[in-house]
């Protein structure tokens, strides 16, 4: 295992770069599907949820600061049982990052490059960060921590200048128009949050892992705050019914977007860089974790095994989907049963860790702690 040296900052870092990904994109029209002008309040809940299933992940971090879970899940349920869970946690990540990679794909060959075959563009992204993932957990955190400005900037930018559009009475009611649907509207957005799971694998790395639910708390705030916001600027600007009839509302915001004296007249170029590095990040973290965790899972000391290995695997699962639409409904779905995977099976881990009061070992903290 590499030096304890991720810092808190770093940490929450890693958690809203990948939080915030290709989902972007489609989110408001996930929260307006849901409850119409209730779309703010659905994304908070959806917030809300996601924060609870990382909460239970970072008190599991906390208590075996020393192992992944894929290691501590063994010492609480036993071996077996442990490979079970382990092994749907990685099955799922690379049905994530395939699914990134199709989205990511679609949305490219649709907005800006038209006449390319979208396995091209799949396929680059793919191996992009599978070259990417060779290196360290440190490293990792290192990149991730390099582009966080570049995301969130020029986002809150974008977001800000189109409120010049926008109308308050598109927000009313807050509690929406059809409740019904809420729900289902809140799984299928925190489902967007997934990508925090990394911070499972973070955490062992942390120069001071006590601290992680800090870290937790920070990168939840940001990234969910993004996400309302967005949400909130997406429906004040076009209404719910007319984002009803979009693909990608927050794309069409940042086209509708403009920078005083019309230094440029549409920023959604500007939008789709920023875009395209969300994806790159997002898609590198649960790339990354499918074989952080398999190496983990096989007992090997490096994970570079496994980064050109299930490439082909992804791809291949990546071109599946026939169309856009059947994509989503894909994605929807799999994002909800996830959830279980995310939120409920380290709840199981928790409670039954508390239940045979088992820990991880204390002494390498101590140990840190002295050579700080």
């Amino acid at each position: 295992m590499e030096p304890r040296q991720i810092t808190v900052i770093q940490a929450s870092a890693v958690l809203v770069s990948t939080i915030i990904g290709v989902g972007v994109l489609a989110l408001p029209l996930f929260a307006v599907r849901a409850a119409d002008s209730g779309g703010p309040l659905v994304t908070f809940l959806a917030v809300l949820l996601a924060f609870v299933g990382l909460a239970l992940i970072t008190w599991l971090g906390i208590r075996f600061p020393d192992q992944t879970i894929i290691r501590y899940s063994e010492v609480i349920i036993g071996r077996w049982l442990a490979w079970i869970g382990s092994m749907l946690i990685i099955l799922f990540f690379a049905v994530l990052t395939s699914l990134t990679a199709r989205e990511f794909g679609e949305v490219v060959v649709t907005s800006v490059l038209k006449s390319t075959p979208v396995e091209v563009t799949v396929i680059v992204m793919l191996l992009l960060a599978a070259i990417s993932t060779r290196h360290g957990i440190t490293t990792f955190a290192h990149i991730h921590t390099f582009y966080v400005p570049f995301l969130l900037i020029p986002v809150l930018v974008i977001v800000a200048l189109s409120l010049k559009n926008a109308e308050a009475i598109n927000l009313l009611p807050i509690w929406g128009n059809e409740q019904g649907g809420m729900l289902k509207g809140t799984l299928t957005v925190a489902a967007l949050f997934q990508g925090a799971f990394i911070l499972t694998a973070v955490i062992p790395a942390m120069k001071h892992p006590e601290k992680a639910m800090k870290a937790s708390f920070w990168g939840m705030v940001i990234a969910g705050g993004l996400y309302i916001v967005i949400v909130a600027a997406t429906i004040s600007v076009f209404g719910s019914e007319e984002i009803k009839q979009l693909l990608w509302p927050t794309l069409e915001l940042a086209k509708a977007t403009t920078l005083p004296a019309n230094i440029l007249e549409r920023l959604d170029a500007a939008f789709l860089a920023v875009w395209v590095t969300a994806v790159f990040t997002t898609l590198f973290s649960s790339y990354f974790f499918t074989i952080y965790a398999m190496s983990h899972l096989f007992r090997l000391r490096e994970h570079k095994l496994f980064s050109y290995f299930i490439l082909p695997f992804v791809f291949v699962m990546a071109m599946l989907p026939q169309n856009i639409i059947q994509m989503y409904e894909i994605i929807e779905s799999v994002g909800r049963i996830g959830l279980i995977i995310t939120t409920g099976y380290p709840g199981l881990l928790l409670i039954v860790s508390i239940l045979r009061k088992k820990r991880g070992n204390r002494v390498a903290d101590k140990k840190v702690d002295q050579i700080d």
